[in-house]
């Protein structure tokens, strides 16, 4: 440890820069691997992906309205028009309606989350 310290603060003098990607390549090659879960949790995810892993699963989907509709999705296409199952309907968190299935047109979709359990 103490020569790689002594050729760090020598380079450092010479050029600043070099020390610095010398210091992070010494602390990425120390770290342990990282288990395959954490890996796979780093990984970059676009919303095209996480929109096909949903499938099957409760989400909430809110509108330009303010209206909040949670079901289970059962489909949606590139328009984002969006198909649910047990849907129901929320107005300022309040619960007003309750459908076997709906279909929402995407121009009126602000976002679509995963619902953490069902209420």
């Amino acid at each position: 440890m103490k020569s790689r310290g002594t050729v760090l603060s020598v380079l450092s003098v010479q050029r600043p820069y070099v020390s610095v990607l010398l210091i992070r390549m010494f602390f990425l090659a120390s770290l342990p691997s990282l288990p395959e879960k954490i890996k796979m949790s780093l990984r970059k995810q676009t919303p095209s992906d996480f929109l096909k892993q949903i499938i099957g699963r409760p989400v909430v989907v809110k509108l330009n309205s303010g209206v909040d509709y949670r079901g289970v999705l059962a489909c949606l296409d590139g328009y984002m028009n969006i198909a649910l199952e047990q849907t129901e309907e929320y107005v300022n968190g309040q619960l007003k309606n309750k459908y076997g299935d709906a279909f929402i047109r995407g121009n009126n979709v602000l976002y679509i989350s995963t619902q953490k359990r069902r209420m």
